[in-house]
Formats: structure tokens, sequence, C-alpha cells
């Protein structure tokens, strides 16, 4: 048991870290970077772009 708790600890430590990391890139503004991107994308492999 104590193995699983020690064990998680390393998970939830790396959780926040992403989520610190993605709020980072959301305060930066390359939320709308990528969204862009993909809609780029989308629209050459449709063909409409």
């Amino acid at each position: 048991m104590k193995h699983f708790l020690y064990s998680s600890r390393y998970g939830i430590g790396i959780a926040v870290i992403g989520l610190l990391f993605i709020g980072y890139g959301i305060f930066r503004g390359e939320m709308s970077v990528v969204m862009e991107k993909a809609i780029n994308i989308c629209m050459e492999c449709i063909g409409i772009g």
C-alpha cells in the first residue's frame, strides 16, 4: 500500500506540472495558433483550402 501512495504522488505531481504548462500556453496565446494550424490542416485534407 505504501508503494502505491508513493508512486501516485509522482503521477499527481506530473499532472499538476502539465496543467501549469497548459495554463502558461493559454496565457501566451498559443491556443489560437494551434487552433489556426488545425483548421488549415483540416481544410487542406478536405480540399477546400
